[in-house]
């Protein structure tokens, strides 16, 4: 019961594997991993209360890790549905295309429960070279793609920050002489006055950076959004964020806050991230490319309630980032339904869309007042909560900077919504979404309006599951 949903997905990867071996129709492999993909959430459901420890006490199974392993399947069963048809990946290479996301999935499911510096490099590697095969999987027929640009250049920032982490984790062995999470972090907590101490815990956070896209490690994201596919672009922008979250959370709440110079970095980082992703937004024509700039200042959102370096700024970075992964896929639920045969969507390609789809155009009008901060959606109370969680730590300049990237933020998210609803359709074509995609879009529009409306369960739920590790 601990180990099954990582049980799950590697027998879900082995049919897949064992499908891809003979000749077999597209739609047939679809359809087998929409239903593997349900069984992996349905497994990490009913595992949800496992506790526990495995491998040595490398791997620790508690309510924390199991929150986020389901949050991570259901969010990768989502993309499984709204990129189910697959427009835009060769079709001789579907069934791979599959099997390297259920690997993916995994390293990140190991990832948030692991506690040692070896197996966190693992379960990272495992979760990051499967989606750098994935991205120049993108089909290269018709017009010119930039999806080999886009995996090499993912694959070399990868590499990087790995590096780094990995250079890190060597420093932290050589300080404290164990390799377990708890004792490193414990022994490290004393050596704040020396440079070696906070030189190895910052090159271990620059991997996690890396994956949610925070500054300095976001250079990868524009090129990255435009020049995969729609849906492996989809996958990308939330599922690895939970992950990098859940054990950043884990890292960081180890740490105590009496390391100013930790953070320091932690607070730069932030504001450079919400500044830089969105005065770059502003002139962004591509809407993936928009919201990958997006993403980074979010990025810097979330560390705002990491840095309080309290429980209730745990728990509030954990609810906004759940928030940030639902809307971001209502906006790519949208873009998948939109692009015809799977090509990149420009913000003008959204004119008068709620007179050729109201339900999509009211998703992605929801999905962007929520990015933006509008009341009474979930990015609202979550940018609410973070902000005056951050207040009562002192940091009224880091508000301050934070409130005006919000108002900068709200510029770029109406004028698509401008787009949408107060202008005529180009051609007057429906477009056509299926029950599965109506249906996800409604499941979506709803939990962001629960979230906002009532986020104290949500709250109270995110600070138990933050409690356990502590």
């Amino acid at each position: 019961m601990q180990f099954l949903p990582e049980l799950t997905l590697l027998g879900a990867g082995l049919v897949i594997f064992l499908v891809s071996l003979g000749k077999t129709d597209t739609d047939k492999i679809k359809t087998v991993a929409i239903w593997l993909g349900a069984a992996v959430l349905a497994a990490t459901l009913v595992s949800s209360g496992a506790q526990g420890s495995l491998f040595y006490d490398s791997y620790k199974i508690d309510l924390y890790s199991q929150v986020f392993k389901c949050l991570i399947a259901g969010a990768m069963f989502v993309v499984l549905i709204l990129g189910r048809k697959l427009k835009d990946i060769k079709n001789s290479v579907h069934p791979e295309y599959y099997l390297f996301l259920f690997i993916s999935v995994l390293g990140l499911m190991m990832l948030v429960s692991s506690v040692e510096l070896l197996a966190i490099f693992v379960a990272l590697e495992l979760s990051s070279f499967a989606v750098y095969i994935m991205v120049p999987m993108r089909d290269d027929s018709g017009n010119y793609r930039f999806q080999m640009e886009a995996g090499i250049k993912y694959l070399l920032f990868g590499v990087t920050a790995t590096g780094f982490m990995l250079f890190g984790m060597s420093y932290m062995f050589g300080l404290t002489g164990s390799t377990q999470l708890p004792v490193v972090m414990e022994k490290l907590s004393y050596m704040y006055d020396q440079p070696a101490a906070i030189i190895a815990i910052m090159m271990v956070l620059a991997g996690f950076f890396y994956k949610l896209a925070l500054f300095p490690f976001h250079f990868w994201v524009p090129d990255v959004y435009e020049g995969a596919s729609n849906e492996t672009t989809a996958f990308i922008a939330s599922v690895p964020k939970l992950a990098a979250v859940a054990l950043l959370i884990r890292i960081v709440s180890m740490v105590n806050g009496e390391g100013q110079v930790i953070v320091n970095i932690l607070m730069v980082c932030a504001v450079l991230s919400m500044f830089y992703g969105n005065l770059s937004a502003l002139v962004q024509t591509d809407i993936k490319r928009m919201l990958g700039f997006s993403g980074i200042a979010h990025a810097g959102f979330v560390l705002l309630g990491i840095l309080t370096f309290q429980l209730s700024g745990y728990a509030n970075a954990l609810y906004y980032i759940i928030g940030y992964v639902v809307m971001n896929l209502a906006c790519f639920l949208v873009i998948c339904s939109i692009s015809k045969n799977g090509e990149n969507v420009q913000i003008s390609d959204l004119n008068g869309l709620h007179k050729r789809s109201p339900l999509l155009a009211l998703t992605l009008a929801v999905a962007l007042f929520a990015l933006a901060g509008i009341p009474p959606f979930v990015g609202f109370m979550g940018k609410f909560m973070l902000l005056t969680g951050a207040l009562k730590q002192g940091y009224l300049f880091l508000v301050i900077l934070a409130a005006i990237n919000t108002a900068i933020a709200i510029f770029y998210y109406l004028s698509v919504v401008r787009v949408t609803f107060c202008s005529d359709p180009d051609n007057n074509s429906p477009v056509v979404s299926g029950i599965f995609t109506n249906a996800t879009s409604i499941v979506l529009l709803l939990i962001i309006v629960i979230m906002g409306v009532a986020p104290q369960g949500f709250i109270n739920f995110a600070t138990s599951a933050v409690q356990s590790i502590m």
